[in-house]
């Protein structure tokens, strides 16, 4: 298998993972609900970490992505490096709302708890921590598939359309954003993890479609 194929099947399979994840993805109403909290929280673990776990596989497959696209003018490396960036901040959320949240949460939802006040002090910290975590990967994520799609445009080895969906993709998640009409809660989040999602899938498509370059092969 070549380097563009296992990197084209690590973006399929981190972004599927991805939009797997934010369709299971506990909202605030479930956790409240009652009875359910204990089962709630184990599933939140539960795909936080499936969503930690893939975020390696999802800088490999970009990472061959960057190297595909790349012409000489570091756009793509610029895409790859600002994609990382992207990457530690959404890996800093979903550890804050998997592992650390639940056991606030636990506090927070026991009222006879003598530390439940400062328990709901500290759910709010780490709320707010979480939801400025999100969209600095939001913000970061958009900047990097802006950057990949003008990389395609020059380089021409992938689909002008996945370039075109691109560049506009971006900047509508950005002004969306920005002027406060896209929230990051999970059902916000999870749009543009889908929107995203559908750019990183069609990109891996291309790759494991691509035919390797005349020096590669060793021509």
């Amino acid at each position: 298998m070549t380097d563009e194929r296992k990197s084209g099947w690590a973006l399929i399979a981190g972004t599927v993972a991805g939009i797997i994840i934010m369709a299971l993805h506990p909202t605030g109403h479930d956790i409240v609900a009652p009875g359910q909290l204990e089962s709630i929280l184990r599933l939140s673990i539960a795909v936080h970490a499936v969503a930690l776990f893939s975020l390696p596989v999802l800088f490999l497959g970009a990472w061959g992505l960057s190297r595909r696209v790349e012409t000489g003018d570091r756009i793509a490396l610029a895409g790859l490096v600002t994609y990382a960036f992207g990457l530690v901040a959404v890996m800093n959320a979903g550890v804050l709302n998997g592992l650390v949240a639940p056991g606030i949460l636990r506090q927070v939802l026991a009222p006879d708890s003598p530390s439940s006040q400062s328990a709901h002090i500290m759910a709010g910290y780490y709320f707010r921590q979480n939801q400025a975590f999100a969209e600095v990967y939001v913000v970061a994520v958009s900047v990097a598939i802006a950057l990949w799609s003008v990389s395609i445009f020059r380089s021409g080895k992938l689909d002008r359309a996945l370039a075109i969906y691109g560049v506009i993709l971006a900047p509508v998640i950005l002004i969306a954003l920005f002027s406060g009409h896209l929230s990051m809660g999970a059902h916000g989040f999870g749009m543009v993890v889908l929107c995203q999602g559908i750019w990183f899938i069609a990109a891996g498509v291309g790759l494991c479609r691509a035919q390797l370059s005349p020096e590669r092969n060793g021509g």
